[in-house]
């Protein structure tokens, strides 16, 4: 059970109990929750959230830009104490070489493991070369039943299968559901193809405008967490809050409040 003040979401700012969790992988942010503030105020908000790394959203640091502003992004995550563990969501639906290759050169700049990204069944073998020549893995993000590419995990395993193990997923959980996908079977299915994971939740698991705090909807959180633990799932949970976009704070706090709270009863 929750302390009394989690489960009423009355903590003040920065007070969600940040714990040491034994479950292998680290909760971190969705950089997109914070789309509506500049990077400098971005990377304060994430130090209230207590986190240690993030999927940066290319709001916070443009991919066609300098690279010399990647440098100095990269320099103010890492000064914050924030790793970056992936980059993204990217739409990758261009299939020629400079398109492509400016997105793995972005990544490595930041220096992510991975790509969130959005790309065409057409376009992953040309991902792929890119995967091997970086060592980034591909981080490719379902987006429900109105994608008509990749609506849900599965659809993504479908198309790497006999692709280098690195082509993976980014499981978008609020999504998952919204196909009438099973998303703890999606996660058993997956396997070391999950590389990613975009965390949220809905009170109604058809409806994406539904979206409410972590703890407060429909999706099996506790379970989930159970399940990445027991398949070593060893990469990021990250929060992606995409309601209140001009005080996501509170509700991002309450979220990670009650996701802490679900790892630290995994521990008792």
């Amino acid at each position: 059970m929750l302390p009394a003040a989690v489960a009423a979401g009355s903590l003040p700012l920065g007070a969600a109990p940040k714990i040491d969790s034994s479950a292998g992988f680290r909760l971190g942010v969705a950089t997109y929750s914070l789309r509506g503030f500049l990077r400098p105020k971005a990377i304060e908000m994430l130090k209230v959230l207590d986190v240690e790394s993030i999927s940066l959203k290319e709001f916070h640091a443009k991919i066609k830009s300098d690279p010399a502003e990647w440098a100095q992004a990269r320099k103010d995550c890492e000064a914050a104490g924030l790793r970056i563990a992936s980059v993204g969501n990217i739409t990758m639906t261009v299939d020629n070489d400079e398109e492509i290759e400016l997105n793995f050169k972005y990544a490595q700049a930041l220096g992510a493991d991975g790509i969130v990204m959005a790309p065409t069944v057409a376009v992953l073998p040309r991902i792929e070369k890119y995967v091997k020549k970086y060592n980034i893995k591909a981080m490719i993000h379902n987006h429900g039943p109105e994608d008509k590419n990749f609506p849900t995990p599965q659809s993504v395993l479908d198309a790497v299968k006999n692709m280098d193990e690195r082509m993976g997923c980014c499981i978008d959980v609020g999504h998952t559901v919204r196909t009438g996908a099973d998303v703890l079977e999606s996660i058993k299915s997956a396997g070391k193809r999950l590389h990613d994971f975009h965390m949220k939740d809905l009170r109604d698991l058809s409806d994406k405008a539904s979206q409410c705090e972590v703890g407060d909807g429909k999706i099996p959180v506790p379970a989930m967490f159970k399940l990445l633990r027991q398949v070593k799932y060893k990469g990021n949970v990250n929060l992606e809050y995409e309601i209140n976009l001009k005080d996501p704070l509170p509700g991002m706090v309450k979220s990670f409040a009650y996701m802490r709270g679900v790892l630290a009863g995994m521990q008792a």
